[in-house]
């Protein structure tokens, strides 16, 4: 272990690849990984990248990075596939639709399955995320799977969150609900080469009209993410965000909400993890069978599986 740490801070990409595999399996290997880099991590940027299925997200993560890399910065992709809900499994299509920045030296991808869980991130995301981190890289952009309006978690992970839309599918209705627009940091209207384009910006204007006047209303930009239209202001927007956060202090309060909402999660994982290691599964079997015939509600019987393990106080 010690010797694939080593060559990871000096570098080594082969390194971080195998650090990744055992930090998204979950083992206690791989946690202990996450031990070790930690502390090394903190100096990216992250930037969250969230919109519905179609809106181009890949292909806007994929020009984004190639204007980063104008600008000589390195770059660290995390793109988060759907998965399987039977297998798990995932067809981790994002690396096709980012062959040709996938190649540049100066950025490292690594594709993930979702695995099901809500939110539009992988369960492993957080520390995947803190590895990559502290390789190095100037800026890590997570690419979420692209489910929906459920996929708000990424604001708890990126420190800038882009919420990518794009006219004619629908999806302009679906940007007006509340919810999901509430995590952007930066509204991006892609595909700005197609009809309703304009339409759907004013749309956007409109809403945010209605946000209170104290309160940082997100820049609307037009992209055309196939012909790398729009991403040099895009990438300018990122910036003068994280600038924000910084004068602000909210960047500040940004990390220690995310440290919390981490430690909340790795803690209520782990009392799972101890109730299913402590618990008969015959007890868990006979809870199940109450709660499915009436007997008992759930409440209740998950107050008792967590009796057998929490101490009463």
């Amino acid at each position: 272990m010690d010797e694939l740490v080593q060559r990871f801070l000096a570098g080594d990409r082969r390194a971080l690849a195998r650090i990744i595999s055992r930090v998204e399996d979950g083992t206690l290997e791989g946690r202990e990984y996450v031990r070790a880099l930690f502390p090394h991590s903190g100096r990216a940027h992250i930037v969250g990248v969230t919109g519905g299925a179609g809106s181009g997200k890949s292909t806007l993560t994929g020009a984004l990075a190639a204007e980063l890399r104008r600008r000589n910065k390195t770059v660290a992709i995390v793109a988060v596939d759907p998965s399987s809900p039977f297998t798990h499994g995932a067809l981790l299509g994002d690396r096709i639709r980012m062959q040709d920045v996938a190649l540049d030296p100066g950025v490292y991808m690594r594709s993930m399955a979702g695995r099901g869980a809500l939110g539009g991130l992988a369960p492993a995301i957080a520390d995947v995320v803190a590895v990559v981190d502290a390789f190095g890289f100037d800026y890590v952009i997570v690419e979420t799977i692209g489910a929906g309006q459920d996929e708000v978690e990424i604001a708890g992970t990126a420190m800038t969150t882009i919420l990518v839309n794009n006219p004619g599918t629908g999806d302009d209705i679906q940007a007006l609900k509340a919810g999901i627009i509430e995590i952007a940091d930066i509204l991006v209207v892609n595909k700005a080469d197609h009809p309703g384009a304009d339409v759907l910006v004013s749309q956007l204007q409109a809403l945010l009209a209605l946000s209170p006047s104290e309160a940082r209303r997100p820049p609307i930009l037009k992209t055309i993410a196939t012909r790398g239209e729009g991403l040099d202001r895009l990438a300018d927007a990122i910036d003068e965000h994280r600038a924000y956060l910084e004068s602000s202090g909210q960047l500040a309060a940004h990390r220690r909400d995310d440290a919390r909402h981490q430690i909340l999660s790795i803690t209520q994982q782990l009392i799972l993890e101890e109730i299913r290691r402590a618990v008969p599964e015959a007890v868990i079997a006979t809870l199940t069978g109450r709660v499915a015939d009436r007997q008992l509600d759930p409440h209740t019987a998950a107050e008792e599986l967590a009796a057998l393990v929490l101490p009463r106080g």
